[in-house]
């Protein structure tokens, strides 16, 4: 309950320091796509594969990181993902792997979950991502450049819909 205080204090302040350019960038010239997601189950985890080997067979580089709440268990170790246990009490991020990420200089990171997280959002309020992508909901407009609203509300609508739009940006 309190950290969750911490994490949005922390976000509202990264928001405003966060001096990242932002704004689209054709799709051809995108080299760099960032995904970003919370871990849930085996269906959710291979759409986010398969939504990896679209943007790589348009041959973009692709990084994925994954929160992996308590009770889930991890799939399968192909991409980096961290847990609860490395957010601290003040909503401080104790993972190299997580700060490397929000550091990367995506030309599209993709936010693929439906409900939104004080950490999802955190990392998003630090991410370096020229634009970022997510779900069209009205707690996402600080920290989605483009939101996507898919008709079915399923994890494969909602994939499809932001390789589309991304790929629309030409």
């Amino acid at each position: 309950m309190f950290r969750d205080l911490f994490v949005k204090y922390r976000t509202n302040a990264q928001l405003k320091r966060n001096n990242a350019f932002r704004g689209s960038v054709l799709y051809e010239d995108a080299k760099n796509v960032g995904i970003l997601y919370t871990a849930e189950d085996l269906t959710k985890h291979d759409i986010i594969k398969d939504l990896a080997k679209k943007f790589e067979s348009d041959g973009k580089k692709v990084s994925v990181m994954s929160f992996l709440p308590k009770d889930v268990q991890n799939f399968e170790f192909r991409y980096n993902f961290f847990t609860d246990k490395e957010i601290g009490f003040f909503g401080n991020v104790n993972s190299e792997d997580v700060h490397t990420f929000v550091n990367k200089p995506f030309n599209y990171l993709l936010y693929v979950d439906f409900e939104g997280d004080p950490i999802m959002r955190y990392l998003l309020s630090m991410s370096r991502a020229q634009c970022r992508v997510g779900f069209f909901e009205e707690i996402n407009r600080p920290f989605c450049d483009l939101m996507v609203a898919p008709q079915q509300p399923n994890y494969k609508s909602l994939a499809h819909e932001m390789y589309k739009y991304t790929k629309v940006l030409s």
